[in-house]
């Protein structure tokens, strides 16, 4: 899959905006840099041309596992591979699988206190969540090249949330906690994939009755291109009944719920410190190791005794 997701202008604008979703414990710290969240939301489109293994990321092609993908797909990474095999999971995209991931790789971040960690790492999984929610990253039919509507993905994605931004509402309410991340970044892609048939069959219909007039030319930069007439997208925008707006708005509370999720698991570390302080590589380093040895549980310590023995 080459087509980028929702366009570099909405990938930014979502992590930005889910920034103010957070309660002020953590707002603090992340609106600090917000000018950093914002740029690096693009950071793993970008990645996908210099990292082989980034693009299986961005995506999951659902329909290749048949009718019942919804139902009988396993949840979870490791049951996944003991069903499929990695290689073949891969090839179709693992998206839900990877939101988990960097979930985990996040809540490490916050408890071991290191802000450039918490950051890349924040600014990645926004894009991944954001990823998501766009209908047509959960199906093998990405661009519409199997039913003659190539162009589709960007127009969804890009062009519209551009053109229509400025009418959306933003107001999604505070970050909540999530029981279970995994289960939730399946819900994304359930609900995305839910749309597919949608986003497909209007923009074919509208295609029918409009022909070459849904295409006219614009001048961006020194360039000029042939892109989907404001006219056309007026009236898919429309027909779609409010879809892109409301992927968009979830894709902002996710994000918001998904950092805040982690930094709650994490035990809730004081990111007011990290504005002013930064650990050194030395002081980082033992955190690394005492997290490890943690996880490893390779100390042995003596259990609590009950208090009222």
């Amino acid at each position: 899959m080459l087509c980028s997701s929702w366009g570099f202008f909405a990938h930014k604008k979502i992590n930005q905006l889910a920034i103010f979703t957070l309660p002020p414990a953590m707002s603090g710290f992340y609106k600090k840099n917000i000018e950093y969240l914002t740029e690096a939301a693009v950071n793993p489109d970008r990645r996908r041309y210099a990292v082989p293994e980034e693009a299986p990321r961005h995506y999951i092609d659902l329909d290749d596992y048949g009718d019942s993908a919804l139902v009988n797909l396993p949840r979870f990474w490791k049951d996944a591979v003991e069903k499929f095999g990695e290689d073949s999971l891969q090839a179709r995209g693992i998206l839900p699988w990877h939101i988990y991931r960097v979930y985990f790789q996040l809540k490490d971040a916050f408890m071991i206190r290191d802000p450039d960690q918490i950051l890349r790492l924040s600014a990645d999984l926004g894009h991944y969540i954001a990823d998501a929610h766009v209908p047509l990253h959960t199906t093998k039919n990405y661009d519409g090249q199997l039913t003659g509507q190539i162009g589709i993905h960007g127009f969804w994605e890009s062009r519209l949330p551009e053109l229509y931004f400025d009418q959306y509402d933003f107001f999604v309410g505070p970050a909540t906690y999530l029981p279970n991340v995994q289960l939730t970044a399946w819900e994304m892609v359930i609900q995305s994939n839910k749309a597919v048939d949608s986003v497909l069959m209007i923009e074919k219909k509208l295609s029918e009755s409009e022909g070459e007039s849904k295409f006219n030319f614009e001048t961006k930069g020194k360039q000029t291109v042939k892109v989907y007439s404001q006219d056309y997208a007026e009236k898919y925008h429309r027909l779609l009944s409010g879809m892109v707006e409301r992927m968009f708005r979830k894709s902002i509370k996710d994000t918001g719920d998904i950092w805040y999720t982690a930094w709650v698991d994490a035990g809730q570390p004081d990111l007011k410190a990290l504005i002013t302080y930064k650990p050194s590589a030395t002081e980082l380093e033992m955190r690394r190791k005492e997290l490890l040895l943690w996880k490893e549980r390779t100390i042995k310590s003596r259990e609590h005794e009950n208090s009222e023995n």
